[in-house]
């Protein structure tokens, strides 16, 4: 992950939320392994408010989701500052800090329904499918095996980003007929990565961490597949966690670019799966953003997915209606779970070990779209 050495002309003057850089002060990536004395971690959970506009307005919320501030002398929008990362992430790593001592100036009540994505829209969004337990399932249901190319070279798409859902907004979809599906991702955030990076240097420009429900249209996506270009009406807008937070928010939990947490989907309030997003992921994120950039350099604020979490054991439940679909047909010749419908209620969250949601729980309801 990037750190930051901090020069000691680092001045803070005024309000905890007002920092200052004196003339020479500068921050700097770090180049050689090792924990100096002086480096610190950034510690981060931010989040977009819907009333900045297209792009959202960009806040800094504490580690238990119930306040936050607004961080627009740092940064205006989310994607202005990750373009200048190393310069807006220690500053805004220090209003987190004086916001969860309980000291910044102008904390305010966090309402999860004032929310956007994080990234409420974004230059690209690429998503992989690096829990391979899926795809064997998927493929082995229709009588299909998987290729050995799939072990060693993942599979990627261009998927939608020129807007994503709020993390409470409602989905909204023409007819039922087309197989509603929601699928629980992980997803990272990177700055700008060059082209051709490798898979050990693409790991220093994961910034930021967040999940996902990718929205799949299931009954859709044979006839798009069949005409051999890939995803496109199949795929609609998807809904972002509501905050992303830093690898170093994450602590232990976030190693070798892996993000080790089970990834809880309620359906309908009942429990549908846990899979745990540290095993049987057969590409970790690292890889899936080198490989993203092989022939293209990625700008910052590119969004990398995970794909649906699965797992080989079974019992931890599924992360997509279509992984539950799939099972049925392999045990009985048939699915007997249906796809979504009007009304269905999908959450998708993430717990500490002390129980508490680490990015806030995306919780939407499948409507019907209206022409207007």
């Amino acid at each position: 992950m990037q750190r930051f050495w901090l020069n000691s002309a680092l001045l803070s003057t005024g309000g905890p939320n007002d920092i200052k850089w004196a003339p020479g002060a500068h921050s700097r990536e770090e180049s050689t392994p090792g924990s100096p004395e002086n480096h610190q971690e950034i510690t981060l959970k931010l989040a977009s408010l819907k009333s900045g506009g297209r792009d959202g307005q960009l806040i800094v919320v504490n580690r238990a989701l119930t306040q936050y501030i607004l961080a627009g002398d740092i940064a205006a929008t989310l994607q202005q500052a990750i373009d200048d990362w190393s310069n807006t992430a220690p500053r805004l790593n220090a209003l987190y800090q004086s916001l969860n001592a309980g000291e910044a100036v102008g904390a305010q009540s966090l309402d999860f329904n004032a929310l956007a994505s994080p990234f409420p829209r974004a230059f690209e969004f690429v998503d992989g499918s690096a829990y391979l337990p899926h795809v064997e399932r998927v493929r082995k249901a229709r009588g299909a095996e998987v290729p050995d190319s799939f072990y060693v070279d993942p599979l990627m798409y261009q998927a939608t980003s020129a807007g994503f859902l709020g993390p409470r907004d409602d989905v909204p979809v023409v007819s039922e007929d087309y197989g509603i599906d929601f699928e629980s991702e992980i997803v990272v955030v990177t700055d700008d990565i060059p082209m051709a990076v490798s898979a050990e240097m693409a790991a220093d420009h994961i910034q930021l961490i967040g999940l996902v429900n990718d929205v799949s249209l299931r009954n859709l996506i044979p006839g798009e597949l069949a005409k051999g270009f890939g995803f496109l009406q199949s795929k609609p807008r998807s809904a972002l966690s509501p905050v992303f937070v830093t690898p170093d928010e994450l602590g232990e939990a976030w190693r070798d670019s892996v993000l080790h947490r089970p990834l809880h989907s309620h359906l309908n309030g009942e429990h549908f799966g846990q899979p745990e997003a540290g095993v049987d992921m057969q590409f970790n994120f690292a890889q899936l953003v080198a490989h993203a950039a092989k022939t293209r350099p990625l700008a910052a604020g590119t969004i990398i997915g995970s794909g649906t979490i699965a797992n080989e054991d079974t019992g931890k439940g599924a992360s997509c209606l279509a992984e539950k679909r799939m099972l049925e047909i392999i045990a009985n010749g048939k699915p007997s779970t249906p796809f979504m419908s009007f009304g269905d209620r999908i959450k998708v969250d993430m717990l500490d070990d002390a129980g508490n949601s680490i990015f806030g729980a995306i919780e939407q309801t499948i409507v019907r779209f209206e022409t207007r």
